[in-house]
């Protein structure tokens, strides 16, 4: 369904089959943007649900200023950021670094199905600082315009292609120095 359509359902009232559509076409691409902020098949599931849930109870107010897609992004992209930063605050009571704890749940994921260099892509990432690891993951991976990043981020174009590009060459150094100590 499309997200012209999705939005007439909205807008009809039918919100139960907007949901259901959005359900349908976002479930995926939502799963894939949120795992790689939480790396954890587990800790992703609990909480896409909780991103429906907000999704539900705010598809009454959708007003249309922005299209579906980038509204249910900006959805999902705050509420995996908002847990990012639960589990930096209980990292830092456990006296633990994030850093760490994500590279240990890419490792121990039983669901990831990458290679070696594709382990070492993600964990240089979690390195990132969270604007350009934001940026890099919705640009490389799912391959967005830097114009719909914008619209979800709150960010200026040329704001995003400096963080992305900082980010590329903090990750190509990292995979290039651990290539080197192997």
């Amino acid at each position: 369904m499309t997200d012209q359509e999705i939005i007439a359902l909205q807008r009809s009232g039918d919100y139960n089959q907007a949901f259901n559509a959005i359900v349908g076409s976002y479930s995926e691409r939502l799963y894939w943007h949120v795992r790689r902020f939480l790396c954890s098949h587990d800790d992703t599931n609990d909480l896409l649900q909780d991103i429906f849930i907000k999704i539900w109870k705010a598809l009454p107010s959708f007003k249309g200023d922005s299209r579906i897609y980038t509204w249910i992004y900006r959805i999902a992209t705050n509420e995996a950021l908002n847990a990012l930063r639960r589990q930096r605050l209980i990292s830092l009571v456990e006296f633990t670094s994030l850093t760490e704890k994500m590279a240990g749940k890419i490792d121990e994921d039983p669901y990831f199905n990458g290679d070696r260099l594709q382990r070492e892509l993600h964990k240089a990432i979690q390195k990132l600082p969270e604007k350009q690891k934001l940026v890099f993951n919705m640009r490389y991976f799912d391959e967005m315009k830097y114009e719909d990043i914008a619209e979800i981020t709150g960010t200026s174009v040329g704001a995003l292609k400096a963080s992305y590009h900082h980010a590329y060459n903090k990750i190509k150094a990292e995979l290039e120095e651990k290539t080197l100590d192997d």
